[in-house]
């Protein structure tokens, strides 16, 4: 019995007509045989969870640098909660669950130490330029398994390259996990800054919590139903335009007023002058960095492109430890 095939004809004849079939991927960069038991999105969706990249965000700043309690979101929460928000609406419009999961959970694999504060210093440090959603690609490309990469299916690493704004998903499953990543971050952030006293639920603009909800649960509610109602039996992933316009409002909001706060923003100098020296170091002692690293440099890949990498997959903890062994004089002892 060949668990796979009989799981590929349930998705033929259950899912939407414009759901993105196992069966149908474009396929892998290198050929694989078939799993007899799970479809191929199936195992992407393994592959990342069990990689040395996604467990490293949770060690990765979201928004708040090293904040004092263990409520705040890490880069690895919103993932989850990505994936959470992005299942429910790929199941409710009868699309491809395994492959929403698998982008939702590949997204963020790129993402700095430090948040976007350590993306925007990386970026002007080096020469070729920096995005997350780039390196994120790079790491299930390249990166992982020492240079072998993961050798995802095309569907998946298409779904992480688009996930951001600007972007434009090949299958109706990226558009899920881009609006969802969004509505994530949003409310997600909303309720660490509101743990974090930087304003409260009542400070948040009428205009757009009447008609999104006073709470984190009333608007991801609200949002979640109107993606379904706005898609349901469609080739499009839509939210209304009032539903649209008011998630973008309150999304200017929230940069104008926490993401831009001096309350989150407190430490970002001190982060973005530690990844400047270990940039620094790295490119001028390139002959230190591990092993994978080297070898890739002597394969062809640039050293600015590699210490990037080196830099961009450290963890928050890693990065500290590493200036701290690196620049912080040590106690001399007899």
């Amino acid at each position: 019995m060949n668990i796979r095939e009989t799981t590929e004809k349930w998705e033929k004849e259950y899912l939407s007509p414009y759901a993105s079939l196992s069966a149908d991927t474009k396929g892998r960069d290198r050929q694989e045989p078939l799993c007899d038991i799970r479809p191929e999105y199936q195992r992407d969706r393994d592959r990342i969870l069990h990689s040395k990249s996604f467990r490293r965000l949770k060690h990765k700043t979201q928004v708040f640098l090293a904040p004092e309690g263990d409520h705040y979101r890490t880069r690895l929460t919103h993932t989850l909660e990505v994936s959470q928000i992005a299942r429910t609406i790929a199941k409710a419009l009868r699309l491809n669950e395994a492959l929403t999961e698998a982008i939702a959970l590949g997204h963020d694999l790129g993402h700095t130490p430090f948040g976007h504060s350590g993306e925007a210093i990386l970026d002007r440090l080096c020469s070729e330029g920096f995005a997350h959603y780039k390196q994120s690609v790079r790491v299930v490309e390249v990166l992982e398994k020492k240079g072998k990469g993961l050798n995802l299916t095309w569907e998946v690493r298409d779904g992480i390259m688009n996930h951001r704004t600007s972007g434009n998903p090949s299958t109706l499953e990226g558009h899920i996990v881009r609006l969802s990543d969004k509505i994530a971050y949003i409310n997600h952030d909303i309720d660490d800054a509101i743990r974090g006293k930087i304003f409260e639920e009542k400070d948040l603009p009428s205009e757009y919590t009447d008609l999104l909800g006073n709470s984190v649960r009333e608007r991801l509610n609200t949002m979640i139903h109107d993606i379904i109602e706005q898609s349901l039996g469609k080739p499009v992933i839509a939210m209304s335009p009032g539903m649209e316009s008011a998630m973008h409002g309150l999304r200017r909001w929230m940069f104008e007023n926490v993401y831009q706060n001096g309350i989150a923003k407190a430490e970002e100098g001190k982060a973005q002058q530690m990844i400047v020296m270990l940039y620094e170091y790295y490119m001028k002692h390139t002959d230190e960095l591990p092993e994978e690293y080297r070898m890739m440099m002597e394969q062809g890949e640039t050293e600015e492109r590699v210490v990037c990498d080196y830099i961009a997959g450290m963890t928050d903890i890693y990065a500290i430890d590493r200036f701290t062994e690196l620049f912080v004089p040590k106690s001399w002892k007899v």
